[in-house]
């Protein structure tokens, strides 16, 4: 006997869900608005379509709107309806209800796009297709469990091209970004990144983080210089060290930590990077630090954390 269509029994994986907030893929967003409302803010993104952020109390997600339509969206809390998976569920418990291929197709008028998934692809962040739509699980490898989840359109699947991908046809041309829109994107990751770091902290039991403004400027200054010198690296040939680089900004401090990363898809990426990173996670969860400052400069990324016990 075959189970039903949205059985949380396995299934073959393209059969697209009926409930569940991918079911707004593709539609309107005043469509999406009389369920939610009006989002915290909205924002730009690396790949045109803008950011609808729903920061409350309750849930966080983002929701990523081109031409009045939905391509994505972005789950990061367990009271949101992703079925058929769920925030916090482990990776045992997704295998039980879908396939996790090694490689995922899309087929368009365009051509067909292969995905190659490795190993740690399919243990920290599989990717699994439901017809003319996809999921991308993110999950905590050290604890196993689902920390957020990303559905979007076969397009945008294309354009950020997350895993190795071969096809067939020709790519969509999209429109390079300017040095203003660049700017603007990127702010607007370093506040998702400082957002997410907390809810993250949030459901580590850690307390959360303060922004600080001069610590942001540090971080901003080594991401851009990064990318600048084409390096990768704590250490800056210009300025010095993290210790180096908060004095030159008068910023006082007990104890420190950074984290980098680069050409991560976007904050949700990266975050979840940091966070399957021993090092890098020991400083994200890290109860010590009070205060947070992240840089951003064309997907370089710097987040500086300080303990100020005085504050």
């Amino acid at each position: 006997m075959k189970p039903a269509k949205d059985s949380p029994e396995k299934s073959n994986v393209e059969k697209r869900p009926t409930t569940g907030i991918s079911t707004y893929i593709g539609k309107s967003i005043n469509t999406f608005q009389k369920k939610f409302g009006k989002p915290t803010r909205q924002e730009p993104s690396y790949y045109g379509y803008t950011w609808w952020v729903y920061n409350k109390k309750d849930f966080y997600l983002m929701v990523g709107v081109l031409n009045n339509k939905i391509v994505t969206i972005t789950v990061a809390s367990e009271q949101i309806d992703t079925y058929p998976f769920k925030i916090g569920e482990n990776l045992e418990s997704v295998y039980k209800k879908v396939d996790m291929q090694p490689e995922v197709e899309f087929v368009n008028d365009n051509g067909v796009y292969r995905f190659e998934l490795f190993e740690d692809d399919i243990n920290i962040k599989p990717l699994i297709s439901f017809g003319d739509i996809f999921a991308q699980l993110y999950f905590d490898h050290f604890e196993g469990n689902l920390i957020f989840i990303r559905f979007m359109d076969g397009n945008t699947l294309i354009q950020q091209r997350p895993y190795d991908m071969t096809y067939r046809g020709k790519l969509i041309d999209y429109k390079e970004l300017t040095p203003e829109e660049w700017a603007k994107a990127d702010a607007a990751s370093e506040l998702q990144i400082y957002e997410l770091t907390n809810l993250v902290r949030t459901n580590y039991d850690v307390p959360e983080l303060t922004w600080d403004e001069d610590t942001r400027e540090v971080a901003y200054e080594h991401s851009q210089d990064m990318y600048e010198t084409e390096t990768f690296s704590h250490n800056s040939d210009k300025y010095g060290n993290l210790a180096d680089r908060l004095k030159r900004h008068d910023v006082f401090y007990e104890t420190a930590g950074e984290n980098i990363a680069f050409q991560y898809t976007d904050s949700v990426a990266v975050v979840s990077g940091w966070l399957n990173s021993k090092g890098h996670r020991e400083t994200l969860l890290n109860k010590d630090f009070t205060h947070i400052g992240v840089g951003v400069y064309q997907k370089y990324y710097t987040q500086n954390f300080l303990e100020k016990s005085w504050e």
